[in-house]
């Protein structure tokens, strides 16, 4: 995720806002109790990742739907700098393990919505079709829709999965075997070429 200065304050000033907001709502009659800690605490997410946890950016990720396992490693990750970021670590960092899992299951309890992303190559994706069958299937099933433990491709952003595909082929975030081995196999057989037509396909599903 890259967030300029300029953004990180604004960052800083929404998640002030959102709980400022959440602290002065009143009480409305009959309805649901609403959790203001974890309004609070996902706003620091929601002001990058959106009201309903779909990036604003093309390089912002979507992480509404993700599945909480998912999203739980993924911000031990950036607490420990095992995976790069701009602002994320700093972010995670002011999370607890109890306060991380609870942004989990409320993110993951959100649709994951595919917004148009006019840069797509159709052409492209049609290729790409067949090599994610071969290579990326496995794990990343449904057309990458589903997949426990792993991220959601289908619709994702497509910048955004060229600059993870990036750190992962430069060792910047770890593989499992698996993974590390289709990896290899399809740089092996198509190059980056085949990456890219790969993840051309995967933003185009609906």
């Amino acid at each position: 995720m890259h967030i300029s200065k300029r953004g990180q304050r604004r960052l800083g000033l929404a998640t002030l806002t959102v709980g400022l907001a959440a602290a002065a709502a009143p009480a409305l009659g009959d309805e649901p109790a609403v959790d203001h800690a974890l309004e609070i605490m996902a706003g620091s997410c929601t002001f990058c990742h959106g009201p309903n946890g779909v990036g604003v950016g093309p390089a912002v990720p979507t992480i509404s739907g993700l599945h909480a396992e998912q999203f739980a490693y993924m911000m031990r990750t950036y607490q420990d700098d095992t995976n790069p970021s701009t602002v994320m670590g700093r972010i995670a960092r002011g999370f607890s393990e109890d306060e991380i899992e609870q942004l989990a299951v409320y993110f993951e309890g959100l649709p994951f919505e595919r917004p148009a992303q006019p840069a797509i190559d159709m052409a492209m994706a049609a290729e790409g079709k067949e090599l994610a069958a071969e290579y990326c299937e496995s794990c990343h099933e449904n057309e990458g829709r589903d997949g426990e433990g792993v991220g959601i491709l289908a619709g994702q952003k497509l910048v955004y999965m060229r600059y993870a595909v990036e750190d992962f082929l430069e060792g910047h975030r770890d593989m499992e075997r698996r993974q590390a081995r289709k990896f290899r196999e399809l740089m092996d057989a198509h190059g980056m070429e085949g990456f890219e037509k790969t993840l051309h396909y995967y933003a185009s599903v609906k």
